[in-house]
Formats: C-alpha cells, sequence, structure tokens
C-alpha cells in the first residue's frame, strides 16, 4: 500500500475561449461593432474587447475594424479567444426587475426609479439596461431607445428589436413623439406657459465632469413649460421636450433662474441641504408622459407614470407647510 494515496488529476472546469465566427442576420445588422460584442461576450471587461479590436484580433469578413464599425447583414465576424466568467461564477451585473408599463414583442417600457443608471460607464459598472439583460439572458435582444439621467425618475424606452430601435431612433431624430416631464423648481414661476429656446453646449470640467451650459455655438434646444402648481417659493411646472438635448430641462429652467430642486450639477447646495434635511435626496425632475407611434405598427400609444412616493410625500409636505 502505497504511503500517500494517489491524488486524482485536477480537472480544469473552466470554460475553454476559442475562435468564434458569427454571421451577422437582419436582427444585429446597424449595431455598432463594440456594443454587439458587449452583448455577445457578456462577463468580459470592456477593455479587453477593446483592446481586441485596436489590436486586430477582432475581424469583419477577415478585415480590420474600428470600435465604431456598424454592422451589416451577412457579415461574418471573427471573435477571439475571451475568457469567459465560470458557469458557477455568480453573474458580475446582479439581475432586476423594474416595473413595467408597456411591453409587446418589440417594445419594453419601464418606469426607472432615481438614482439608478441606464447603463453602465463614467464611474457606473452597470445600470438598467444591462440588470434587464442579466433578468432576461435568453432575450435576443435589449438597447436603450433613450437616456434618463441618473437621478431623473419615469418612463424609459427599450426596444426588443433592432426594425424597433431604428424606428424609435428616427422617431426622435425627426421630432416625432411627446415626451412631458414634472420637475419642482426654486422661485415663483409666473406663466401658465412659455417656450424656453437657447441653445446648449457640452463641456468637461477640470476634473472631466461633463456639464451643460447655454451658448450660442450650441444644438439647438426647445423646452415648453407649463406651470401646475405654485408652493409658496417654489413651483411645480410641467415640460415637453421638443428636442432631446443632453441635460436640456435641468440647464433651461436654471439658466431661466429657475434650478431643480436637488440637482446636484445646476442647483444651489443650500437648497438640496435644506431638503435633504427633510428627507428628500434626488432631484425632483420625473418623466411623467410619453406618447409615440409604435415604431412597427405606427398605432398611437400613451404611457404614463405616477410621481414616485417620495416626490408625491415631499409636495404633500409644503402643501401643509407653505
Amino acid at each position: 500500500m502505497p504511503l500517500f494515496p494517489m491524488r486524482k488529476p485536477l480537472i480544469n472546469k473552466d470554460p475553454v475561449p476559442s475562435v468564434r465566427f458569427v454571421e451577422i442576420g437582419a436582427e444585429q445588422a446597424g449595431q455598432r461593432i463594440d456594443n454587439f460584442l458587449l452583448r455577445l461576450c457578456k462577463g468580459v471587461p470592456k477593455s479587453h474587447l477593446y483592446k481586441a479590436i485596436r489590436s486586430g484580433e477582432v475581424r469583419v469578413n477577415k478585415g480590420r475594424i474600428g470600435a465604431e464599425y456598424r454592422l451589416e447583414e451577412g457579415d461574418m465576424l471573427r471573435v477571439p479567444p475571451l475568457r469567459l466568467p465560470r458557469p458557477d461564477q455568480a453573474p458580475p451585473v446582479p439581475p432586476a426587475v423594474f416595473p413595467i408599463v408597456f411591453e409587446d414583442d418589440a417594445l419594453l417600457v419601464v418606469d426607472k426609479p432615481a438614482g439608478v443608471a441606464v447603463h453602465g460607464g463614467s464611474g457606473v459598472s452597470f445600470g438598467v439596461i444591462e440588470q434587464l439583460r442579466a433578468a432576461r439572458p435568453d432575450a435576443p435582444m435589449l438597447e436603450l431607445a433613450h437616456r434618463l439621467d441618473r437621478e431623473t425618475s419615469g418612463l424609459l424606452l427599450i426596444a426588443k428589436r433592432r426594425k424597433a430601435l431604428l424606428g424609435l431612433h428616427d422617431m426622435m431624430r425627426e421630432g416625432g413623439g411627446r415626451k412631458h416631464y414634472q420637475a419642482l423648481v426654486v422661485g415663483d414661476w409666473v406663466n401658465d406657459k412659455q417656450h424656453i429656446r437657447k441653445p446648449l453646449l457640452k463641456w468637461l470640467t477640470a476634473s472631466g465632469e461633463r456639464r451643460v451650459k447655454v451658448d450660442a455655438e450650441g444644438k439647438a434646444a426647445h423646452t415648453i413649460i407649463t406651470l401646475e402648481k405654485r408652493y409658496g417659493r417654489y413651483s411645480l411646472l410641467g415640460a415637453e421636450l421638443r428636442t432631446g438635448r443632453t441635460h436640456q430641462i435641468r440647464v433651461h429652467l436654471a439658466s431661466s433662474g429657475y434650478p431643480i430642486v436637488g440637482d446636484d450639477k445646476y442647483g444651489p447646495d443650500e437648497i438640496r441641504d435644506r431638503f435633504a434635511r427633510l428627507g428628500f435626496r434626488r432631484m425632483f425632475l420625473h418623466a411623467c408622459r410619453l406618447e409615440i407611434p409604435h415604431p412597427l405598427t405606427g398605432a398611437a400609444l400613451v404611457f404614463t407614470a405616477p410621481l414616485p412616493p417620495a416626490c408625491r410625500q415631499l409636495l404633500d409636505y409644503m402643501e401643509q407647510h407653505p
């Protein structure tokens, strides 16, 4: 009998990476290759994927491409060996379920809570879209049709088919549909209805943070503001976007002298601190109503999302403490 028992050979249970070839179909056509790879290679760090593209390990029709390349139907994509997570590993993105306002085979509309980014990036490892994909691993496609700021709550459009995504993008680019928001602002808003037309320009702070300002060299931006109710030194407003610029409502209102309560980029710190002491620790901006034609059938669709409890409770408090 041997002094030391024989040990069983170690078996590497990790998946062995190997080259893959993927033919692009009609549903994938039009996607940027980096976005497609992020979906295809779930769990692989973004930095690894971009390095593989830059080095030429990722190829389309045997040729090198850049990260901005848009796939075409019939393309043959070479995906190099990339080490994927072990099957028994916990997924890097926690799946989450968000309140569903509407869903069919082409479109998903959810009511996004404040404080949740719509996608990963800029210091955020994941957002709504990544969590939805983790919760629906068998879904062939889930893509954001538009964006909401992290601290903005409300209606968020997600396409489930490529044709629906392209249709939604075309509609928004041409100014179709109507997006309505509610905002509580500092100040006594005077006009029942007012059009704000101020060009907006993106810029970066010294720390690299993205900001937007009114600037003659910026892009045209148009917001329609309506007065809903006054609360002493504060006003509840309705805001309809006629263009879709980054931070548009926030900057249009702040530049007009009516910053949104809780806005950490364009609002005063003392106001934010005051409401934080009351227990309100978010920006009071909510995407409450969306009117669009269905991207495939053209049928008129109207979606609504009520004010979140935190916003409703704050208004009730202000009603009682003018």
